[in-house]
């Protein structure tokens, strides 16, 4: 069943999702730090090989991604977290995504959405837009198309909408716009891993992210990641951000985890 199009078949109860081999390995682009670099994404699927699927294309990208199964839940964390793009299956339990999508529409008129659905027919396209869908996308479809909707979704909302660029911490600025990192004026170099963490630990300074939050958001299942991994790279950023400046920001919670001291010497 494979060909030299396809890097593998990844089966759901229902349909059947392509990855490119090509876009993935041989796109230069590829390498480079997505424009989905650490945007939060709420994934609401209940199948489970159809939202790991997705959920492990969007890490591959180094978006930070938010699962949820069940419409209700959805619904909760939508009226407490804020997103930059929401991919919301249609038949979920709990609510279904046109009620999800609605309700949502009623405080955030901005976040773009986006429904998945087995359903070609017009109709409930018709629904979903009217329900304030921004894009729908009918299975069985190729998943570097619905990257590729994500991405122009989202260029076209930070167009649109004013957005943070910039995170500061005591001297320490991360610019978002450029996913660049200045310490004291100085540009550091950091690789798209590295400064990944830096944002997740900075996003929530003083507060502790456990290293397996860190691989689940960051890695995914994309790779063979495990603690001694997250202990390595974080290493690797105290060397940058940390030791040259005099510095003890990145602080170790024994048994817990990583948190961001801003006043840290």
């Amino acid at each position: 069943m494979k060909n030299t199009n396809i890097a593998y078949l990844a089966y759901s109860s229902n349909f059947i999702i392509f990855v490119s081999d090509r876009y993935v390995h041989n796109n230069p682009e590829y390498l480079k730090i997505s424009y989905l670099c650490t945007m939060n994404i709420l994934l609401v699927e209940d199948d489970t090989i159809l939202h790991q699927n997705i959920s492990e294309a969007l890490k591959a990208e180094s978006a930070l991604v938010t699962s949820v199964f069940d419409g209700l839940i959805a619904e909760k964390i939508l009226k407490r977290e804020t997103f930059d793009c929401i991919i919301l299956d249609i038949n979920l339990p709990g609510r279904n995504g046109f009620e999800v999508c609605k309700t949502f529409r009623t405080y955030n008129s901005h976040t773009p959405v986006i429904m998945l659905t087995a359903f070609a027919e017009l109709e409930d396209k018709v629904q979903g837009f009217n329900c304030g869908a921004d894009d729908y996308v009918t299975k069985p479809f190729y998943m570097r198309e619905l990257l590729l909707r994500i991405h122009a979704l989202l260029k076209r909302n930070t167009r649109q909408t004013p957005v943070q660029e910039q995170l500061v911490a005591d001297d320490i600025v991360i610019h978002l716009n450029t996913k660049t990192v200045t310490c004291m004026n100085k540009e550091i170099n950091l690789t798209p891993r590295e400064y990944q963490i830096l944002v997740r630990l900075i996003q929530n300074k003083g507060e502790i992210v456990s290293k397996n939050d860190l691989i689940k958001e960051i890695w995914g299942n994309i790779v063979d990641a495990n603690t001694n991994t997250i202990e390595v790279y974080i290493n690797f950023l105290r060397n940058k951000i940390d030791k040259p400046f005099h510095k003890n920001r990145i602080r170790t919670k024994v048994g817990f985890g990583y948190y961001f001291d801003e006043h840290g010497n």
